[in-house]
């Protein structure tokens, strides 16, 4: 979400100043790359670029293609084989071993529901959304639609699919992709209409609440702000929770345990870290939290720590059962031997991400398949009477 923030930011920047902008997005992929489906560069006419569709080394010939686009006014579909040995420019010299598809789109402003207005409304508010872009595989001569559809999981739609014959079918398969969370690749044929969709899953960015304002909280979420998560700060102490300790964008709050959640939204992508060092106050947010629906809930400090907070809770009459504690991360973070408060901040990055991506958080050297499943590149195929 950081990256689209980033390129919508830049393509206003570029509009206020009269230029015209072409956004280049991954839409397919088969074997290895640096960047996956859904990465995306916006490219000016004075070639200025914001965000990226791979790790630098197609964004040479990318930004020659998006010139081409706006100068024609006209999408393109290019295909970058970094497979090809024999292929100088691309090929051996990448090692990716992978067949790249990105589309190139002129963003046209007469249309409301141009690819940028589209990202904007995927963020505006904290929702899961669906993003469809249609493109043509077989002839990359033909008209290239583009992304031209949102479907927000409040089920508000935004932009239309320009094809009647296929409507009723790609909505399905846009549900099917709510449901499951999961982006996918679908080729859509009726009659002598030929058109391959992206349709894109859209997940809030993380959501990291954390409880306590000390030092040591400053480089958790530091590092989270560039990670492009949302960051709330949470104290009972008035003295340590000041909006100026902490980055613009992130809320601080000044509340009493019990009242915490009050004040915070929960969903899917909320997460949170208790490291406030008072002992009754990470209880009280324990207590709080831990019979809600929360994907992690991590807590600094040794494991006799979680195991006297557990015990108190018992006392109260508050039985945690297993249901509850593989929830709980305690103590928190992965092991990589973090000492300093920055180190500590990366161990608990690392293993919230884990978490909600769920991995192990091992090696990847370790891993013998492929870093990504082939399967999520298989295109499924519909044939319309």
């Amino acid at each position: 979400m950081k990256e689209i923030r980033e390129i919508i930011k830049a393509y206003d920047a570029a509009k206020n100043a009269g230029k015209k902008s072409a956004l280049a997005a991954v839409v397919h992929l088969n074997g290895s790359s640096y960047r996956r489906p859904g990465a995306r560069m916006l490219v000016t006419d004075e070639g200025e670029l914001t965000g990226a569709i791979s790790g630098g080394c197609l964004e040479g010939d990318a930004l020659r293609k998006a010139m081409l686009v706006l100068s024609q006014q006209q999408s393109k579909l290019v295909t970058y084989d970094t497979s090809d040995e024999d292929d100088a420019t691309i090929g051996i010299q990448l090692g990716c071993a992978g067949v790249i598809r990105v589309l190139f789109e002129p963003i046209d402003e007469k249309n409301a529901a141009h690819p940028i207005q589209l990202l904007r409304q995927a963020i505006a508010t904290r929702q899961k959304a669906v993003l469809v872009t249609l493109f043509s595989l077989e002839d990359k001569k033909n008209e290239q639609p583009g992304t031209c559809l949102l479907v927000e999981e409040d089920r508000k739609v935004t932009g239309h699919i320009p094809f009647a014959a296929l409507e009723n079918e790609i909505m399905r398969d846009v549900g099917e992709a709510m449901t499951a969370a999961t982006s996918s690749f679908r080729h859509y044929q009726a009659g002598t209409l030929s058109v391959t969709a992206f349709i894109e899953f859209l997940q809030p960015p993380v959501s990291l609440v954390i409880i306590g304002a000390g030092n040591d909280a400053l480089p958790l979420m530091q590092m989270a702000d560039i990670t492009g998560w949302d960051v709330r700060i949470v104290d009972g102490r008035s003295t340590h929770a000041k909006p100026d300790r902490f980055v613009s964008a992130c809320q601080v709050i000044v509340s009493k345990p019990e009242k915490v959640l009050e004040q915070i939204p929960i969903d899917g992508q909320t997460v949170f870290v208790l490291m406030t060092h008072n002992y009754n106050y990470d209880l009280g947010m324990l207590k709080a939290l831990i019979f809600r629906s929360v994907a992690y809930i991590g807590l600094l400090g040794p494991k006799k720590k979680l195991d006297r907070m557990l015990e108190d809770m018992l006392a109260d009459g508050l039985a945690v059962g297993e249901e509850q504690l593989k929830n709980i991360y305690g103590p928190v973070g992965l092991e990589i031997g973090a000492e300093t408060a920055e180190e500590i901040a990366i161990s608990i990055i690392a293993e919230i991400k884990a978490v909600l991506s769920r991995k192990s958080g091992g090696s990847l050297r370790e891993k013998e398949a492929a870093i990504h499943s082939a399967n999520n590149a298989v295109i499924t195929r519909h044939k319309l009477s």
